[in-house]
């Protein structure tokens, strides 16, 4: 069978149409070349939950799991494979698995329920990061250019990744930079990769010795058996997350500033409702990372062969006519079952957290800025190369900002800084890399 590749610059430019152009010909299922490696491609919603919930552990995520890497068939270059081989729980099945997100689901707590102090000091750090990152960007005065995607929504929730983690200011700094080169994928990935796994397994080994108040300490506390070498692989799952929420805020942006309706909502309250508005008609991860059959399977028109890689498109499924078709797409209000968590054992765990990074991010945004244009049209926005991902490479935009003077507080100083003890609390706090690299962007405008 002739397969057609999945990425190319019309997917680039709008995958929705490439999405209606597969199901047109295959229907809810379709065979695709993703780089080189044929994948079935799922954009069904009823067919991308039915694998999600996985009744009767029919599918794995185990790369071991993958027929065609199990017999060598995968070139060792294929520049994907790296993410499939990470032995962390995003990829683990049964006891492990579970063993893994329990961890993570009493790591998590303190930060997702809004009772707990970590859950509020949290708040008022976020709140922080977002008013002196917002003061960074407006440094040349009032009114401006700005990129909002490089100078506010990616860091913001990587300076959140860093006060999680525990970090002291000097290395957290350093980690904050590699997690950007990381995600980037650029040339100097596996180099940041790899610093960034000797720093969490250093980071975990500290915390072991010297528990703190922070997400690492709070894993092992959750699970004292935890290995360095598994503590840091979860760790390494954190920038992930947070890089999704990044692509969320920008999203959410553009459907405010770009619809005047969904402003209006915004101006009354309905913050949480946009947010889930956009999950739903723009979700940032697009495409999930494989699964594997265990057994041959029928799906949609077609029996996947066990071992076959199957990848999972959220924003297919939620275009599907099946689904999509009972929605009122100008609701405010809109539709819980969208699957831009995940569903089933593999869901998110961090999603309460992402949802409040962004609903703040957003909040600070409007509320420091009378107006916010975007500088090109919703449809001429360039967006970053990947199977996985839907976000922004950009999005500038013109800002004025409102009347209301807000202080930069110390923490521009030193944005992730916390210290561990009086004597770092004493020290004196020079300008960090990633400071200097945002003020940069703004002297480059």
């Amino acid at each position: 069978m002739s397969i057609e590749p999945l990425l190319s610059r019309d997917y680039d430019t709008n995958p929705g149409l490439v999405h209606e152009r597969l199901r047109a010909r295959y229907g809810p299922v379709a065979p695709v070349d993703l780089l080189g490696v044929p994948v079935w491609f799922v954009l069904g919603y009823e067919e991308v939950l039915h694998v999600l919930q996985n009744k009767g552990a029919v599918w794995s995520k185990n790369v071991d799991r993958w027929r065609a890497y199990a017999e060598d068939r995968v070139p060792a270059e294929w520049p994907l494979l790296p993410v499939f081989q990470v032995n962390s729980s995003a990829f683990a099945e049964g006891a492990n698995q579970n063993r893994l997100r329990a961890a993570w689901t009493k790591a998590l707590a303190p930060y997702q329920e809004h009772s707990h102090p970590q859950a509020q000091l949290l708040d008022q750090a976020i709140r922080q990061y977002a008013d002196d990152l917002i003061g960074v960007l407006s440094e040349g005065g009032p009114t401006g250019w700005a990129d909002l995607a490089a100078q506010y929504a990616r860091p913001l929730p990587l300076m959140v990744a860093n006060r999680l983690l525990g970090f002291s200011a000097a290395r957290g700094e350093e980690v904050v930079m590699d997690i950007w080169r990381m995600v980037d994928a650029g040339p100097d990935a596996a180099a940041a990769f790899q610093r960034l796994y000797d720093a969490m397994t250093e980071l975990a080994a500290a915390k072991k010795r010297r528990p703190g108040e922070d997400l690492t300490s709070y894993m092992i506390e959750a699970d004292p058996d935890l290995t360095l070498d598994e503590l840091a692989r979860e760790l390494l799952m954190l920038p992930g997350l947070l890089d999704f929420t990044a692509s969320l805020v920008c999203n959410v942006v553009v459907e405010v500033v770009s619809n005047p309706v969904v402003r209006e909502s915004l101006s009354v309250g309905a913050i949480d409702e946009t947010v889930n508005r956009v999950a739903l008609l723009n979700p940032p991860m697009a495409n999930l990372t494989f699964r594997f059959p265990l057994t041959d399977v029928k799906l949609g028109n077609y029996t996947i062969a066990a071992g076959d890689p199957v990848m999972l498109s959220v924003a297919a499924a939620h275009a599907d006519p099946r689904f999509s078709g009972a929605l009122d797409q100008h609701a405010i209000r809109s539709t819980r079952a969208h699957l831009a968590w995940g569903a089933g054992p593999h869901q998110c765990l961090g999603h309460r957290l992402a949802t409040q990074i962004t609903t703040i991010a957003v909040q600070r945004l409007f509320a420091r800025c009378t107006r916010l244009k975007p500088a090109l049209p919703p449809d001429q926005l360039p967006w970053r190369p990947s199977p996985f991902m839907r976000a922004l490479r950009s999005l500038p935009v013109q800002y004025q900002l409102a009347d209301t003077r807000v202080p930069v507080s110390r923490e521009a100083e030193a944005p992730v800084a916390r210290p561990s003890s009086p004597d770092e609390a004493a020290a004196p706090q020079s300008r960090s890399p990633l400071w200097s690299f945002l003020r940069g962007l703004v002297r480059a405008r």
